[in-house]
């Protein structure tokens, strides 16, 4: 089966090339665990990754394209982003009972939410915003400096040696 890429206006496409470090990350947990990994090195990166990349992907989302239209894939997209938020804060505060069902389950969540976001919502978005609303957009993504992340972590535990 021969797909093509999905083609994404020039203004919100930062944010759909942000999410391919997204799927990276959920192949990193999954390799880590393949490998058994000890589950606390993976949530050091999880927290790493929460803070350095998530937390200002979701702000701009959620700031500068999803305050723009009221409808309930966009609420479904900022739930999503609160319940990877409040497994990744779970994960942090359970240091002594690191669970790779957890782990897994966080790697399928932001996964999904991807695939939702970009198969759904931002076509969906495409269509409903303005020229001038996604020009908008493009111009606040370009002078956000938050991004794009350099991933430089060190302890890289889903490479084998």
């Amino acid at each position: 089966m021969n797909k093509k890429p999905i083609r994404r206006n020039e203004n919100i496409l930062k944010l759909s090339k942000e999410h391919h470090f997204s799927l990276l990350f959920c192949w990193k947990i999954r390799q880590g665990l393949k490998m058994n990994i000890e589950p606390n090195r993976i949530t050091d990166y999880v927290e790493y990754f929460k803070s350095g990349f998530l937390d200002p992907h979701f702000r701009e989302e959620e700031d500068f394209l999803f305050a723009l239209v009221d409808d309930s894939r966009v609420d479904k997209a900022i739930d999503q982003h609160k319940q990877i938020n409040g497994l990744i804060d779970e994960l942090a505060k359970n240091t002594k009972n690191y669970s790779y069902e957890k782990l897994e389950k966080l790697a399928n969540l932001v996964d999904d939410h991807v695939r939702f976001e970009e198969r759904q919502l931002f076509p969906f978005m495409e269509k409903t915003l303005t020229n001038e609303q996604l020009d908008e957009v493009g111009k606040n993504l370009d002078e956000d400096e938050s991004l794009p992340l350099k991933d430089e972590y060190t302890d890289e535990f889903w490479v084998k040696r």
